[in-house]
């Protein structure tokens, strides 16, 4: 089922309230739409740039009128974005998508880079539901880890795992390593990922080597956000309206383009 909603496609000009520098290269974002502050873990709003670009960004927060973005400066658009201050303007739509159900009492949510974000917004949730939830940060290195310290506040010191893989912080490795390494101690868990797709690809293959419900927000081109122009299409699903959260019974129908290749601007095929 779409999460898109009439509506939500109407293009509002709103002003930037905070802007928090994370480190490495990434800032969050906090605008006041009263729009997507109603939106839930893993919808994504679109943010226009005036004068650059409109782009699909995940929702790390949403409450009391406002919602939060976190983005890392990696093309024109994000570092336009990121010469930004409080009180400038841009133009958001949305939110888009499907969220994350919360299915069962325990948990794992697994995260690299950026895809922290969204499920620090999970955690909050899972927080307020009571759900044990445990969590994996992943990075390259210390300096690229996010929101250990408020994910520990949410859910515990003891539930949240950090991994580098050069060993500078927490557990020398892959996130997914320690993924294995929970599900293997036979709890029965509900996965949750996002991330880079070989990473998310991985923690799939051990969700359905466990048995454990999995779901896992992807990453696509988008132009959109309404499933009209296709440009995310991923075998039979648009990410943007099917997705972006899907289901291992859905991950499992597209078993031959996830984790292997994405479409690029002119749909040719992208080893991801």
């Amino acid at each position: 089922m779409s999460g898109y909603r009439i509506g939500a496609n109407a293009l509002r000009v709103t002003r930037i309230c905070r802007v928090v520098d994370e480190g490495a290269g990434v800032k969050t974002f906090t605008l006041s739409d009263k729009q997507c502050a109603r939106a839930k873990p893993g919808q994504f709003l679109m943010l226009w740039i005036p004068g650059v670009d409109e782009i699909p960004l995940s929702i790390m927060a949403a409450s009391a009128g406002k919602v939060s973005v976190t983005v890392k400066a990696v093309g024109e658009a994000t570092r336009a974005l990121h010469a930004l201050g409080t009180d400038a303007y841009v133009g958001v739509r949305g939110p888009f998508g499907t969220c994350f159900r919360l299915d069962g009492s325990s948990a794992v949510l697994v995260g690299g880079g950026t895809g922290v974000a969204p499920l620090r917004f999970l955690a909050q949730c899972m927080a307020e539901k009571a759900v044990d939830a445990k969590i994996i940060v992943g990075a390259k290195t210390r300096g690229e880890l996010l929101f250990v310290d408020a994910l520990r506040s949410l859910v515990g010191g003891g539930n949240v795992v950090a991994v580098t893989e050069d060993g500078s912080y927490g557990v020398k490795g892959l996130a997914t390593d320690q993924l294995e390494m929970m599900l293997q101690s036979g709890s029965r868990l509900s996965v949750y990922a996002c991330g880079p797709e070989l990473m998310v690809h991985r923690a799939f293959e051990l969700a359905e080597a466990y048995g454990c419900q999995f779901e896992a927000s992807l990453e696509r081109l988008m132009r959109c956000g309404i499933g009209l122009c296709g440009s995310c299409v991923i075998g039979k699903y648009r990410v943007c309206a099917d997705g972006p959260v899907f289901t291992g019974d859905q991950l499992r129908e597209i078993a031959a383009e996830f984790g292997h290749f994405k479409r690029g601007f002119k749909g040719e095929k992208v080893p991801v």
